[in-house]
């Protein structure tokens, strides 16, 4: 599955772990994501997207038609 965001665009973040001695080492920080199911009204279907925490919340304020349809629009097979 990959780590991004299929509402917002969220993607891991990179960057060093510094320890005491200032020793560099890589890392990466993920963005906390998850599998929801939505009832479509307009298809009369359930769709699973995978959705950060952030994209929960967006999908709550602009509710599901507006967002599936962007991601339409943008050309996402839901």
């Amino acid at each position: 599955m990959s780590q991004v965001c299929q509402v917002t665009g969220r993607a891991p973040g990179f960057g060093n772990r510094v320890a005491h001695s200032n020793k560099r080492t890589k890392r990466r920080w993920n963005p906390n994501l998850q599998r929801r199911r939505y009832w479509l009204p307009s298809a009369k279907r359930w769709i699973t997207l995978t959705v950060s925490a952030k994209g929960i919340k967006t999908i709550d304020k602009r509710g599901i038609e507006s967002v599936a349809a962007e991601l339409r629009r943008k050309g996402v097979r839901i």
